[in-house]
């Protein structure tokens, strides 16, 4: 079974598991499609996580493909650059990019393709075309001034003809396609024959991919990036910067793998990445729901909807006060005495407040706290209240959104993963490669105090947030959804009608959606809307207003607009698998067999 946020990256990943690739080949393919067919929410200049269990062996592991701040990424430095935050478009806010060689790593160490066979779809994609999306030609025709006033690399790789492609038009990107066959290319001849004249057929496959690797980040593409960087240009704060990565940054760029952060949850074992991203506010949201009686935790319901909210709150203010690419005590963090201190906070009325907790018995210093209004008097710009799509103005702001995609193979092998980054939005097109650097160092403060401070080497607190579900110990459901600071509260409403209120995957999916804004946004500017709930109409007029009665600000984003979940699942005792992804949009496909 194979889900993602795309129809075609959920053909491709379905017919390699057909050919007789396991899951990870399978994911790998899928995801390299997707940097071609949805460049506006990915890009092999961003970044991926992922959570897999094999077989073999089914704990949860997580690959971790968020880059670091490179070593010229200093408080210091952004702050001689005029800057108050780290910019949200341009080089200066570019993490050092993994997601490449965190794909290679995954089917070096868990795939039997060859690298040639898994990027085929990804080479044919880029070379010969595919329809591009109404979206991807909405988010050029937003930043069209840019590209042509600021970033002309961009204009000519995106806008050719001098304008934003039309919806369904054949788009090629064939730099792209020379960049994935030079990677190709770097393995020929590699490992085919030992010292003593014998082979071994997966000895060479792996020396192929290592081969391919350290072509990525010591080759032709790390010197385009590095060359091309050093000349400033426009950023999101209206001014011209240079980039500070190097090539000593991306020849260190190996992605790595680390244990799961898990609790339990009714029987269930929630597995996520660590606290150098926001997976553990999931963990810890399900600890404060797990102790409430079930009428509380129905999504559907008045009572549902405030008691989850109420907790998001909560969960979402430690994330932004301790959380960070540093040592953690999650086990405090889920401990029982401190999720009932948490618990104890959850109110009848909408709290407005910024309120994490003592962790250790030590108060957090507070990230800035600026509102939407804040923001608009500053600026004169106004920022909507969106889907968790990326909401991009002209000079490319985006609050951010990617892409998702869920394996699991016919042995049981199961992997959940979410790349992003390297938005073509994000900063100008690299000439000759065909795609950009990310932006994932916006989600880093220029203030020391903060656990997610800006400091080199240092990973940025990603949203990226995958999920693995276990059950007595073995991987049952892989789940996951783009939107930002939304994932995990869509993941959250996802799992509680899945796992207590016993929904199919889809029904689930399809239910009404509800997200708070009341913690700090991710993204740049960093704005946060005390006690605004934005929902789906869905949820009915009788529980719209009696959350407005509790105190929420109600924002009504239409009947089918939040939510971009994909899961698979499988049964151990029987093999049966199952899959299900987002509706909405008509861009999400599942499939299988």
């Amino acid at each position: 079974m194979t889900a993602s946020t795309h129809w075609i990256a959920t053909a491709t990943m379905q017919s390699v598991l057909e050919r007789g690739g396991n899951a990870f080949d399978a994911a790998t393919a899928g995801a390299f499609v997707l940097h071609v067919v949805e460049p506006h929410l990915n890009g092999p200049g961003g970044d991926m996580t992922a959570l897999l269990a094999t077989a073999e062996d089914p704990t949860p592991v997580v690959i971790a493909g968020q880059g670091p701040a490179p070593a010229g990424a200093t408080i210091e430095h952004y702050l001689s650059e005029g800057l108050t935050a780290v910019p949200g478009t341009g080089a200066l806010a570019a993490a050092v990019p993994y997601a490449v060689d965190a794909w290679l790593m995954v089917l070096a160490e868990h795939g039997t393709w060859e690298l040639g066979d898994v990027l085929a779809h990804a080479i044919d994609c880029a070379e010969n075309g595919h329809p591009v999306l109404e979206r991807v030609c909405a988010q050029i025709g937003a930043v069209s001034g840019t590209f042509t006033e600021h970033w002309p690399s961009s204009a000519e790789r995106w806008m050719p003809q001098g304008r934003p492609p039309r919806p369904g038009d054949l788009v090629r990107n064939p730099e792209y396609a020379a960049v994935l066959r030079d990677l190709v290319a770097a393995g020929e001849g590699v490992g085919a024959e030992s010292a003593d004249g014998t082979s071994d057929a997966e000895v060479g496959r792996v020396a192929r991919i290592e081969a391919a690797r350290e072509r990525w980040r010591t080759g032709p593409v790390a010197h385009a990036i590095v060359e091309f960087l050093r000349t400033p240009h426009r950023h999101s704060d209206g001014a011209d910067h240079a980039g500070v990565i190097t090539l000593e940054d991306l020849a260190a760029a190996r992605a790595t793998v680390e244990p799961a952060a898990t609790t339990t949850f009714r029987g269930w074992t929630v597995a996520k990445t660590g606290a150098w991203g926001q997976g553990p506010a999931l963990l810890q949201a399900l600890g404060i729901l797990d102790d409430l009686d079930d009428e509380r935790l129905d999504p559907s319901t008045e009572l549902g909807a405030h008691t989850i909210l109420e907790t998001l709150k909560l969960v979402l203010a430690d994330r932004d006060a301790h959380f960070g690419d540093r040592d953690l005590d999650l086990g405090a963090l889920l401990a029982p005495e401190y999720l009932a201190a948490r618990r104890a906070l959850i109110g009848a009325e909408a709290s407005r407040e910024f309120r994490p907790g003592a962790l250790g018995g030590r108060d957090a210093p507070a990230p800035p706290l600026l509102t939407v209004e804040d923001h608009a008097r500053e600026t004169g710009g106004a920022i909507a209240h969106g889907s968790g799509e990326p909401t991009v103005r002209a000079n490319g702001e985006a609050r951010g959104d990617t892409c998702h995609l869920d394996v699991v193979d016919r042995w049981g092998n199961m992997i959940s993963a979410t790349p992003s980054g390297g938005w073509l939005q994000s900063s100008p097109t690299v000439p000759g490669l065909g795609f950009c650097l990310g932006t994932r160092l916006q989600m880093m403060w220029l203030d020391a105090a903060v656990p997610s401070a800006l400091r080199p080497g240092k990973r940025p607190r990603t949203t990226l947030t995958p999920t693995l579900v276990l059950r007595d110990g073995a991987p049952v459901l892989a789940c996951g959804s783009p939107g930002g600071d939304q994932q995990d509260q869509w993941q959250l409403l996802f799992l509680l009608r899945v796992l207590v209120g016993g929904l199919e995957l889809q029904q689930a999916i399809d239910a009404p959606a509800l997200h708070t804004l009341s913690a700090p946004g991710s993204f740049w500017p960093r704005t946060w809307s005390p006690g605004v709930a934005v929902v789906e109409d869905r949820l009915g007029e009788e529980v719209l207003s009696a959350l407005a009665a509790r105190g929420h600000e109600v924002v009504r984003a239409g009947d089918w607009s939040l939510g971009r979940l994909s899961c698979v699942m499988r049964d151990p005792g029987t093999g049966i698998l199952r899959a299900a992804a987002n509706s909405r949009g008509a861009q999400g496909y599942a499939a299988g067999r």
